[in-house]
């Protein structure tokens, strides 16, 4: 069946005759009802879990005379994870009678909104007795048709990727943990006369007006290309997903009929919904940016080494007939992949398949080849292209996540702006990556979880997307070994650098040295013995360590003009006995020399000098923080959630308890003055009092709630933004339970402070007659509970997804969420405020008082009022960024504990982005990467091995650590704890 046939005609829409009721018989003798529908001469599309444990199957139409008639069937096709399956009519029944007859093909579609929708099968409410049976004495019973009719909309089971009908619901029936709707799985779902889905399942909990459907787009991204043609030759459906109608149809192209004066637009993207062409540009656009920036950082002084590559020798890669994707019989010459770093864009292209595998050992180059690959890719991209993104494969459990979904995931990490709703359904990072707009650059395939390799191979087996992976060898041929190649995939592999590849480097690196006017350098008779054969010792392990570009730059790097800093002592095998502890040593190296005299700047508009010894001592935290995560991606919101998290709880609540105890007490004093006779040392004492005591209770309330909502994993930065003006599409059920969550906080709160007011302050003299009596007593709690859920449900109304057409680096996402909770902390201050100035100022409460007879009532408003509001502000606003947004906790660990207890410095934003500047830190997306994973496994070793011995509890200066112990940190030494006091294993050391 032609493809495009799909949309060359009006659809004939659901056909009754065509609607089958599929019987089949269970190895048990039980029978199992289902539905289904006849969409092409022989063949019938179902529900795959109706053929389960099926021996054989029947499959009963309804005849035009009101009467069925049955013939057999025979399974052909099914996929259980998308609930869909295909069966055959019986050759010898549809080569006669009624089934011989010709029926025109169904056609298909994906739904962009809300539309009305129908299904036609055989329920289980719909069971009848059947009057017209020959045997009276046993009447039988029958399933009759049941034609339901409903809405669908794309946004409802967004993450599960089924399609909800909503329509009127059946009875319950007699059997309550039944379904009525049992039967009705397999009939096909649709709308202005497309097939949109398959019924596939009714879940309980969503009531009996609602049924799931799989979803005909969806199977496009969970089939592979080769599935997806069967399912074209069995049943029509069209082999790519730009084939599929969509309804209601896009809207169409403006008049053309006035002539366009404009410039022509060659950035374009054809063919896509607009909103879909603008994150294509955008998405290129953040990507080139991004990498062209590091590419400047990480190209080290004075140029590129000149990395060479050829086709692996390995047996790793498949048939070249299937590289090539030549047509059958044919047998199609290897290809030609030899090249060098310039030229990895003409390799990948001159593959047919356009997959590609990069092997390399660890440092070769495979992550700077990656970055030349996209930048170069995206300078010759064209409209319509796909956009090269770099994934770090390191964080993907292919056993939990699917790769498409993981993939959406850090598309949306990486480019939050990727989360707003898209028209289809989802989001914007869905779009993409359904309209294969994305090539997926995947670095780090070594770094998967170890045991998970496999997997992860077998997960991108499921799918023939073109892409570029890069791996060490011995991981990839060992996945390989356990599972398969991957299909259709060519490998290159890195080749090692040779002295003369790297010796004018090494030479314009190092400091000059002129002796009689000749122009030499420090690493001149270094390169002199390297170049002899036979090779000394010394040189043999120097030669050995500088096959790699990480290497020669880290010796360019450490050696290049500081005195006292001699290359030839590398050639020492007294100092340096292996190429390990040559490594070792360069590595231990680069720190310090990174961090010399000289000032960076950087983004944050400071000039900083960081001692070596500091800054080695904080990024060592930082590896091992990452080490102790497992990833290789310094995220800001997960700074400190190492630490137990009752630890972090006491670290939350008493910045929530600090801040609310210190605004109440302040506040409680010129309230007393004013309303009292009481005088200043009453003022002050009721004050401190008051303030330490609601100052605990509020820090046990948010300490709590903080524990709470981080039970599972740290708190993700919000991608929104506050918007007041325009609607955000918030669903009523969000507001709901934001007010809930409110009312739950603050009622049980509220109550508990009028308890310590009324028996504990006063019980020891400082009632100070402003409660309120009983009245008070009993508004108070409804005020706060009803105000807070009402401020939460305000910001609920006021946010709005991060504007397309801003890049967000990882401060960009920092400063807005900082900005959603000062605006937070504004709406506490206006919500409670407000009416306490306007009751108190017009006379509504507040006992009279001799002081209170001075004061005007406008200014005695505008003092309760801020008295309120500031410790709504202060007590509520804070305490909820601090207990459940990533900015507060991004506070109360990174910028106070961590700096507080030596871990970190006290301007974290300024030593991250420094790093950055000085080659060290790598940004990806909103977040940070070491330069290479050896510098981070160093690093953390270093961590581990000293950081009992030497750590400090004071921000002050860290204990300088000896040069010598640098060279020890590739020992195997096992970390005594975790590194925030968390321990990792049993230890008889101490901890941190």
């Amino acid at each position: 069946m032609n493809p495009a046939d799909n949309r060359a005609s009006e659809p004939d829409g659901l056909d009754p005759q065509r609607v089958v009721q599929v019987i089949t018989t269970q190895h048990a003798g039980a029978r199992k009802l289902g539905s289904g529908y006849r969409v092409s001469g022989d063949a019938v599309l179902t529900a795959a879990h109706v053929l389960s444990d099926a021996v054989s199957v029947q499959l009963r139409f309804l005849t035009e005379d009101d009467r069925t008639t049955e013939v057999p069937g025979e399974q052909v096709w099914a996929d259980s994870a998308l609930d869909i399956a295909v069966l055959k009519i019986a050759k010898e029944a549809s080569t006669g009678g009624w089934c011989a007859a010709e029926v025109p093909p169904v056609q298909f579609a994906e739904i962009t909104r809300s539309l009305d929708c129908e299904a036609l099968g055989f329920p289980r409410f719909m069971l009848r007795p059947d009057t017209a049976s020959p045997n009276r004495g046993t009447p039988t019973r029958f399933r009759d048709s049941h034609h339901a009719r409903g809405r669908t909309t794309p946004w409802t089971n967004m993450r599960g990727g089924g399609l909800e009908i909503s329509m009127d619901p059946p009875g319950s029936g007699p059997e309550p943990h039944r379904s009525p709707w049992e039967g009705m799985s397999g009939a096909a779902v649709w709308s202005g006369g497309y097939v949109i889905g398959v019924v596939s399942e009714h879940h309980l909990t969503d009531g009996l007006g609602r049924l799931t459907a799989s979803r005909v787009q969806r199977w496009y991204r969970r089939l592979t290309p080769a599935q997806i043609n069967e399912l074209n030759e069995l049943i029509g459906l069209p082999a790519h997903t730009d084939q599929l109608t969509q309804i209601p149809p896009p809207s169409p192209l403006p008049d053309t009929s006035e002539p366009d004066t404009s410039e022509p637009d060659n950035t374009s993207e054809p063919d896509d919904a607009p909103e879909v062409q603008e994150a294509t540009r955008k998405l290129a656009d953040d990507v080139h940016k991004q990498w062209n920036r590091e590419a400047r950082r990480r190209v080290s002084d004075p140029f590129t080494l000149a990395v060479r590559f050829g086709c692996t020798d390995r047996n790793v890669f498949d048939h070249w007939a299937n590289i090539c994707q030549a047509p059958p019989g044919t047998a199609p010459e290897p290809l030609p992949l030899d090249g060098q770093l310039d030229g990895i864009l003409e390799v990948y292209e001159s593959v047919p398949s356009r997959r590609l595998v990069v092997l390399g050992e660890a440092g070769a180059g495979k992550t700077i080849l990656t970055l030349r690959f996209v930048l170069d890719r995206l300078s010759s991209r064209a409209p319509g292209d796909r956009v090269p993104v770099i994934f770090a494969l390191g964080s993907w459990d292919p056993t939990s996540t699917s790769l498409d979904d993981w993939l959406c995931g850090q598309l949306v990490r990486d480019h939050p702006f990727l989360e707003t709703p898209a028209g289809h359904g989802g989001s914007l990072a869905d779009a993409l990556l359904d309209k294969d707009k994305i090539l997926p650059v995947l670095d780090g395939f070594d770094e998967i979880a170890s045991g998970l390799h496999g997997a992860a191979l077998r997960a991108l087996n499921l799918t023939t997307t073109p892409l570029l992976l890069t791996s060490r060898p011995a991981e990839y041929s060992q996945a390989v070994d356990e599972t398969r190649l991957l299909t259709a995939a060519a490998v290159i592999e890195l080749e090692d650098l040779t002295v003369d590849s790297y010796a004018d480097y090494l030479h314009r690196a190092g400091r000059p040295v002129r002796n009689s006017g000749e122009d030499s350098s420090a690493w001149k008779p270094v390169l002199a013995e390297l170049g002899e054969e036979p090779r000394s010792p010394g040189a043999a392990n120097l030669a050995k360590v500088l096959t790699t570009p990480l290497m020669v730059s880290l010796a360019g790097t450490v050696y290049r003009g500081a005195p006292g800093h001699d290359p030839s002592e590398l050639l020492k095998t007294t100092r340096f006995a292996s190429p390990e502890a040559l490594e070792a040593h360069l590595l231990a190296g680069f720190v310090p020399a990174v961090y010399d005299p000289t000032p960076t700047g950087g983004g944050t508009g400071d000039l900083r000098r960081w001692k070596p010894e500091r800054a080695e001592r904080w990024l060592s935290y930082l590896a091992a923080h990452l080490d102790e995560l497992g990833t290789h991606d310094l995220a800001w919101w997960k700074l400190g959630t190492t630490m137990r998290r009752s630890s972090r709880m006491l670290v939350v609540g008493f910045l929530a308890a600090l801040a609310f105890g210190v605004t109440t007490a302040i506040g409680n004093v010129p309230v007393d003055l004013v309303a009292t006779e009481k005088g200043p040392g009453f003022a002050i004492a009721r004050g401190l009092i008051v303030g330490l005591l609601h100052g605990l209770v509020v820090g046990l309330v948010f300490g709590l709630a903080y524990g709470y909502v981080s039970r599972t994993a740290p708190r993700e930065p919000s991608r929104v933004r506050v918007q007041i003006f325009g609607r955000t599409g918030r669903t009523r059920a969000t507001f709901v339970s934001r007010f809930l969550i409110g009312l739950g906080l603050g009622f049980p709160a509220a109550i508990v402070l009028v308890l310590l007011d009324r028996y504990v302050v006063g019980a020891v003299g400082f009632d100070d007659g402003l409660d309120g009596g009983t009245m008070g007593a009993l508004l108070f709690p409804l005020e706060v509970g009803l105000g807070t859920g009402f401020v939460l449900v305000l910001m609920a109304w006021l946010e709005a997804p991060i504007d397309i057409r801003r890049a967000v680096s990882a401060w960009d996402l920092l400063s807005t969420n900082r900005k959603n909770v000062v605006f937070h902390m504004l709406v506490w201050m206006l919500v409670f405020g407000l009416p306490a100035g306007l009751a108190i100022g017009f006379g509504f409460a507040l006992p009279d008082g001799p002081g209170i007879r001075q004061v005007s009532e406008p200014v005695r408003g505008l003092l309760a009022g801020l008295v309120f509001g500031l410790e709504a502000a202060f007590g509520g606003g804070l305490g909820y960024g601090l207990s459940f947004t990533a900015w507060g906790q991004w506070v109360a660990l990174s910028r106070v504990w961590l700096p507080l207890t030596g871990r970190l410095p006290w301007a974290v934003i300024a030593f991250l982005d420094d790093a950055h500047q000085r080659g060290v830190l790598r940004r990806a997306g909103t977040v940070y990467q070491f330069r290479h994973a050896q510098l981070q496994d160093h690093l953390a070793q270093f961590f581990h091995a000293h950081h009992t011995f030497h750590r400090s509890n004071s921000a002050g200066p860290a204990v300088p650590e000896p040069s010598a112990t640098r060279t020890t940190c590739h020992s195997g030494i096992s970390p005594p704890s975790g590194i925030d006091g968390k321990r990792s294993e049993p230890s008889n050391g101490g901890g941190t």
